[in-house]
């Protein structure tokens, strides 16, 4: 068990030297909102790709729609080599460019005036990047299924949708909406984002047009092609009829059929902690991957071999990590903490991963009870590394620490203690989810957020459990009635109340980094932090 947490703690592919890498070009004008970025609005895309998995070769074009914000006449866009720019136009007339690695600055020969609409179509092809550990370094992966046939699938998050396709790529901007037409081989499907308009069936290839009607960021679409078969329900949600459609290779109908029966007891308890799923016009869908699966919206890839837990296993090690499939809910989670509400810059990822880790825990509660969420995520202490801190650096496309999945979620978990009453905890869940529908935030947003909800100044809390390593210690001496208590290993202001337990009862402390001295009635016993917070203790 010890061996495949580190191994899963280096899948996350975050890791303490990160914060310490030096920075280049590269990776400011991949991370950062470039002058070339900031004067347009993205609306809309039309990405159209014909891929050829004999040769693992992909052509085509996006088309990027957009609205002038100021008059400018360079433009960025994103794509990274291999793969090759074609040519670029707009209104029929070929562009000329200038690239700088990864960034492909266009001269724009039609005045951009303020308010106007406009959109350019780039032309691209080539051998794309292939994964090797998908979906963590991101890239296409192309795989054989049990019977020969070609099963494909892309995943970027990290390292950038212009991995496979042009496009603005920096997470601040959302398109409003999108097409994606995929041209595959005869024989096998493709499964995108949103809903399937119509099949086109050419001689040797079919070409499948998905429309998606929400906003949608860059590394959440996705290219799914292989020998699917279908199968799917109606799920009676907040906002009226949920589709809800399965795509798995031919061979694992049955399998799927009988696993997947959690999805709709995963719709229940989100929507219940969450608010309505976030995208009833574009529906949800499971899709089966040649990996371990991504929060593709609208388009979740899933590939646990049909096993509750991590690939078989609990990674929290209480029992309760068996009791459902790890990446069916985990991923279904990122519909709401990271499509619907989504960081403007990576080193906020936490915003995605702390509260996704937490949705387990949360569905957990829903159909186990309290007690069962509580041990899940108190056992999954076990995975937290405190190497670095959980938010990474600004504007250069670095995310923090792999402690956003655990010690976010544990650092939710604390905080549902603050707050100290369950429906308003869960009011301010579904609130920021209704807050920031469809939006890219910035970590202020959410920490402002959460504060001024639960009317408790947060700003030391998460300056302790984000932007740091330490955790708080309530260092007491015992003197026979009085408790004599205080934090050590904590930031400047940090002075977060906490349960203990003396002599079997019950109570509040207000600890600081100062000594404060409390008096009981009888002769203390004994002293018990309550484990629901994200501390530890020393008696001395």
């Amino acid at each position: 068990m010890k061996k495949i947490i580190t191994v899963l703690l280096l899948a996350l592919g975050i890791s303490s030297f990160a914060q310490h890498q030096n920075f280049t070009e590269q990776d400011s004008l991949r991370g950062s909102i470039t002058p070339e970025r900031s004067w347009w609005d993205l609306n809309f895309y039309n990405l159209s790709v014909e891929v050829k998995p004999e040769e693992r070769f992909i052509s085509g074009s996006n088309e990027i729609r957009y609205t002038v914000l100021e008059e400018q006449q360079r433009l960025q866009v994103d794509l990274q080599p291999p793969l090759i720019i074609e040519k670029i136009t707009q209104e029929g007339e070929n562009l000329k460019w200038e690239s700088n690695g990864n960034a492909h600055f266009v001269t724009l020969k039609k005045p951009q005036l303020k308010g106007e609409i406009n959109e350019i179509k780039v032309y691209y092809s080539g051998h794309p990047k292939e994964a090797v550990r998908a979906p963590w370094d991101g890239g296409f992966s192309w795989k054989k299924d049990n019977n020969g046939k070609h099963f494909a699938a892309t995943s970027c998050q990290g390292l950038g949708a212009s991995v496979w396709w042009p496009n603005k790529d920096h997470m601040y901007d959302e398109v409003d909406s999108m097409a994606i037409s995929i041209t595959t081989p005869k024989g096998l499907m493709d499964v995108s984002n949103g809903r399937l308009l119509k099949v086109e069936e050419h001689k040797d290839s079919n070409t499948y047009h998905w429309y998606v009607a929400n906003p949608i960021n860059n590394y959440g679409v996705n290219i799914n092609m292989g020998d699917y078969v279908h199968f799917g329900e109606s799920y009676s949600g907040e906002k009226g009829e949920l589709t809800m459609d399965y795509y798995v290779l031919r061979d694992n109908l049955e399998k799927a059929k009988k696993q997947f029966k959690q999805a709709p007891l995963m719709m229940e308890a989100f929507e219940h902690w969450f608010g309505p799923y976030p995208f009833y016009e574009d529906g949800y869908k499971l899709v089966e991957a040649p990996y371990l699966g991504m929060e593709h919206q609208s388009s979740v890839t899933y590939g646990n071999q049909f096993k509750n837990g991590y690939l078989g296993n609990d990674l929290s090690k209480t029992g309760w990590g068996l009791k459902f499939d790890f990446i069916l809910i985990h991923e279904s989670g990122h519909e709401w903490f990271a499509n619907n509400i989504t960081y403007k810059d990576i080193a906020d990822m936490w915003i995605h991963e702390s509260f996704t880790a937490y949705s387990e825990n949360l569905y957990v509660d829903y159909h186990f009870g309290k007690k069962a969420a509580s041990e899940y995520v108190l056992g999954t202490r076990g995975n937290i590394q405190n190497d670095s801190p959980i938010i990474g650096t600004y504007n250069v496309n670095q995310k923090g620490s792999g402690d956003m999945y655990y010690k976010g979620a544990n650092m939710l978990h604390t905080l549902r203690q603050l707050v100290e009453d369950d429906e308003k905890w869960r009011t301010i869940l579904r609130g920021l989810n209704k807050e920031f529908y469809h939006k890219t935030v910035t970590t202020k947003q959410i920490e402002d957020y959460i504060s001024k909800k639960s009317g408790i100044d947060l700003t030391e809390f998460f300056d302790q459990y984000l932007r740091g390593i330490k955790i708080p210690i309530l260092e007491f001496q015992v003197k026979g009635k009085q408790l004599r208590y205080h934090y050590i290993n904590i930031v400047d202001g940090f002075d977060m109340p906490i349960k203990i337990d003396v002599n079997g009862t019950v109570d509040w402390l207000y600890p600081t980094a100062e000594w404060k001295t409390e008096t009981f009635k009888k002769t203390v016993q004994s002293v018990a932090v309550d484990e629901n917070f994200y501390v530890a203790s020393k008696k001395i």
